[in-house]
């Protein structure tokens, strides 16, 4: 393993815009005016980019990498209290991961996040499933993906896998 690290707070999502009107660019063009929708997200991401640019004391990784992101959500009041539930509601997994790519990018943890070629990401409530934390925030683990700790699963995508319908 490369890097690992962990970020307590509530995590925000990247990706998703709000319209607020037309602007004028540079030719005179009238463009949109789009503003993330997460008010969250400018902390979330200072956040992340602190705490990585702490564990991370060394030169950007410039290759080929696997990322493994487990996000830890609040758990909603109404989400029942005995048994393992799953976070299936928004955000939306791939935006939470965006905001983290990005972020290590900024601390200078990856030259860029396309060196990224295998990515899990992964939602779930506190002190349930796999990786879950006590409390919402996400743990990031980085991996060479020469590396044989990176071979969590290979699955061969010329023999698709065959589903059984009942």
């Amino acid at each position: 393993m490369l890097a690992s690290f962990r970020v307590l707070g509530v995590a925000a999502p990247q990706g998703s815009k709000s319209f607020k009107g037309m602007v004028e660019g540079k030719r005179g063009q009238q463009i949109p005016r789009l503003v993330e929708s997460s008010k969250l997200l400018p902390k979330w991401r200072k956040e992340v980019t602190k705490q990585a640019a702490i564990a991370w004391r060394n030169p950007p990784l410039d290759q080929p990498l696997v990322v493994i992101m487990t996000f830890t959500l609040p758990k909603p009041a109404s989400a029942p209290k005995t048994r393992t539930t799953w976070p299936d509601r928004k955000p939306d997994v791939s935006k939470l991961a965006r905001a983290v790519e990005d972020s290590l990018t900024d601390a200078g943890v990856f030259a860029d996040d396309a060196r990224i070629v295998d990515l899990i990401a992964r939602k779930r409530f506190p002190n349930e499933g796999a990786g879950a934390l006590p409390s919402p925030g996400v743990v990031v683990h980085v991996f060479a993906a020469s590396s044989h700790e990176a071979d969590v699963f290979e699955l061969d995508a010329s023999q698709p896998a065959q589903l059984a319908l009942g």
